[in-house]
């Protein structure tokens, strides 16, 4: 923060020069000068959560009798603040910082107990009041969770059901559309388009399905656990009744960690969740590839759909038009395999009774389930919705496919067709009218064999 005028402040390694206009106590200052790393402080989701956590325990502790309720009540609106984004310029401290989260921990707990000591008239301390039954070690790990929850619930999950839905619709619309299936890119029997449409909605849907069965895990909160797992200076009632105010506060069915040590000394079920957007991002990549393939062209390439015409796509090269939105959505799924990356990394990094990496992955968790909510939305509005076959193009290819002979092959064998196929081809005729010079198939069976849409279901 630019500012030639400062306070002096005092921690427990001494004097600190703080910003006059800056809500941070020494701790946070010294993060700001120690961590000059990145330029890029924590996630506004992260701050948010943070801002919950920290409500909830002073709700909690005025509850329990160990706090003064108008100590806590000041605490808790000054919380509410924070998460409601109107203090984030006071969140200055940089992702890559102490590895438990301390700096950021206390970053809150400086902020929270300045604004609390100006509504009351009165000093509140940032550990002794602020802090109460929590520990750094505690405070972040239950972060991690709670904006991780808040993420899926109101941007992931609902994303994802919107692009399943677009991709649903045109699955019905499509479906009787017969097109040339490919296999290691090469001609193969045909399909439908919406049966096609209709393995991106499968796997969107399975990587929604993965995500939910890891919420039961990610619900478990570690506050309460304080430094090591044992609760030390916690009230034995605090975990649970600061969980039950997180959950009566966003809705969401938070509860107590099945074991605090685990808790505060891995990050399984980040590492769990992150593996599953790494999966979601492949999926994606998947489908963006397809759009790209099926609309590359006009002229020389495969021209099946159309996808909307965004905008401008060269500098040089007037009227061309490219799949911007498959482009983008697929840089934004290798950024996302990366986060997966550095946050398996991380999650290898628990010493003992803590894991170390806190900050990193609750950074790169939060860009990844964003990235994804927003290139889900993307693909839908802007790709999916607007998708528009080429029908005439995609029939042709269908009539001249030469794999139709695979149809024959009950009747005249293996060999036989396959020459039938490699007549078709060198003459560039359908195959209909090779099968009629070579075999003694009836016209009428012979049309019913080689019906491409029959191809596509396989009924009795």
């Amino acid at each position: 923060m630019a500012d030639s005028k400062f306070r002096i402040e005092r921690d427990s390694l001494g004097i600190v020069e703080v910003p006059e206009t800056a809500a941070w106590g020494p701790q946070t200052q010294r993060a700001v000068e120690n961590f000059r790393l990145s330029g890029v402080a924590m996630p506004r989701r992260f701050i948010r959560a943070l801002g919950l956590v920290k409500w909830a325990a002073a709700r909690s502790n005025a509850e329990l009798g160990l706090l003064d309720p108008g100590i806590a009540g000041a605490i808790a609106d000054a919380a509410m603040r924070v998460t409601r984004g109107e203090l984030d310029t006071q969140f200055p401290v940089d992702i890559f910082q102490t590895g438990s989260g301390t700096s950021s921990n206390m970053n809150a707990n400086e902020v929270i107990a300045r604004l609390a000591s100006d509504a009351l008239g009165q000093q509140i301390h940032a550990n002794d009041h602020v802090n109460m039954c929590q520990s750094s070690n505690d405070v972040i790990p239950t972060t991690i969770h709670v904006a991780a929850m808040l993420s899926w619930s109101e941007r992931l999950g609902p994303a994802l059901g919107r692009l399943s839905a677009a991709l649903a619709r045109h699955e019905s619309q499509f479906a009787d559309i017969v097109k040339t299936g490919r296999t290691h890119l090469m001609d193969a029997l045909p399909l439908t388009l919406g049966q096609e449409i209709s393995a991106w909605r499968s796997q969107v849907d399975a990587c929604a399905a993965r995500l939910h069965d890891c919420l039961p895990r990610l619900r478990q909160l570690a506050l309460g656990a304080t430094a090591v797992g044992t609760g030390a200076n916690a009230d034995p009632r605090f975990a649970k009744t600061a969980t039950s105010f997180m959950a009566r506060q966003t809705g969401i069915d938070f509860c107590v960690s099945d074991n605090a040590f685990a808790s505060l000394a891995g990050q399984d079920t980040a590492v769990e969740l992150s593996g599953h957007l790494r999966t979601l991002a492949v999926a994606l990549t998947k489908l963006c590839n397809d759009l790209r393939w099926m609309n590359s062209g006009p002229l020389t390439g495969l021209a099946e759909l159309g996808l909307p015409e965004l905008q401008p796509g060269s500098s040089i090269m007037p009227g061309k038009v490219n799949p911007v939105i498959p482009e983008a959505v697929a840089m934004v799924c290798a950024q996302v395999i990366g986060n997966d990356v550095t946050i398996t990394v991380a999650g290898q990094s628990g010493n003992f009774q803590l894991n170390v990496m806190l900050p990193v992955i609750a950074a790169n968790l939060e860009q990844s389930m964003e990235l994804l909510a927003n290139g889900c939305d993307a693909l839908a509005e802007n790709a999916i919705a607007g998708l528009a076959p080429n029908r005439e193009r995609l029939a042709q290819q269908v009539s001249r496919n030469p794999i139709l002979a695979t149809a024959l092959n009950p009747l005249i064998g293996y060999d036989r067709a396959a020459e039938i196929a490699k007549r078709a081809y060198r003459e560039k005729r359908a195959v209909f009218d090779v099968a009629r010079e070579m075999t003694e198939i009836d016209d009428n069976e012979l049309r019913r064999l080689l019906d491409p849409l029959r191809m596509t279901r396989n009924e009795e």
